[in-house]
């Protein structure tokens, strides 16, 4: 069988997107990791299926797989990409609204940028101190749709991403769940700089947006930044989050930035 993709990125961070409105069989956890793959498929960081929305809560739905293969529940990037997806299949104009693991998210096209709504994020923990390997770092969490860990480096350039990424998204501390983590930078007041190591892809990738929306809200709360952040990734784009902050924690999150269509193509399953 031959499968229809679209092949989409958002600021680096890469996905594959299926229209699974019509009569396409359930992907197998291999057939997902192969497609992801980028030596023997498409390649990308997830995966991602439009699907109708069954419980009438949104006018669509996504089945969203990391590129290991795994459920996700949330990624912000790819909730822009599919809003585009979806504008572009559909035709819908002015706002997309679909279902996620994590929640409802509503998405507002400007031109090629998209803004989506965010789940309101929960648990936060500041100043949490994790005996690591090699030293105790004081670490910061919050979930915004999946767990983030956020510490703070003075440069970002240099951060051992790929090492204490490794070692803190596997940490005691983090379990059953594991943790994303994101090496963030202050650059100026309002800006900041960030690296994330994303779990289920288990490596860095070139953006992540419930990353950059938990560093956003984290450097907000710790260096008392106001509403909107701008965010500098590894791939080179600058995203926004804005936020209110209701005393306890944050409410009304969005998040903006780019969501380019690559190529589309079919691949044999």
């Amino acid at each position: 069988m031959l499968l229809e993709f679209t092949k989409m990125n958002g600021a680096g961070n890469d996905f594959v997107l299926i229209d699974g409105r019509g009569q396409i069989p359930a992907l197998s956890h291999n057939q997902i990791v192969r497609l992801c793959d980028r030596h023997r498929g498409i390649g990308a960081d997830g995966l991602i299926i439009l699907r109708p929305c069954a419980s009438g809560k949104a006018d669509w739905a996504w089945e969203f797989y990391n590129r290991d293969g795994s459920a996700g529940e949330m990624c912000g990037n790819g909730a822009r990409c599919f809003a585009r997806f979806v504008q572009k299949r559909i035709g819908a104009q002015g706002e997309v609204i679909f279902e996620t693991k994590a929640g409802i998210i509503t998405a507002h096209f400007h031109g090629e940028r998209v803004t989506v709504n965010l789940t309101d994020p929960k648990d936060l923990q500041l100043n949490q101190e994790v005996t690591l390997a090699a030293s105790v770092q004081p670490i910061h969490s919050l979930d915004t749709g999946v767990p983030h860990a956020v510490l703070f480096v003075p440069e970002a350039d240099k951060a051992a991403v790929q090492q204490l990424g490794a070692e803190i998204r596997h940490h005691p501390d983090f379990k059953p769940r594991g943790t994303n983590v994101n090496f963030v930078q202050v650059l100026e007041a309002g800006r900041i700089r960030v690296r994330t190591f994303e779990r289920g892809v288990e490596d860095e990738t070139l953006a992540c947006g419930t990353g950059v929306t938990a560093a956003a809200l984290v450097t907000a709360r710790v260096h008392q930044f106001g509403s909107p952040v701008k965010v500098r990734v590894q791939g080179g784009d600058d995203l926004e989050v804005s936020f209110h902050e209701n005393g306890v924690g944050f409410k009304d999150v969005r998040l903006t930035g780019p969501a380019d269509f690559v190529f589309e193509g079919r691949i044999a399953l």
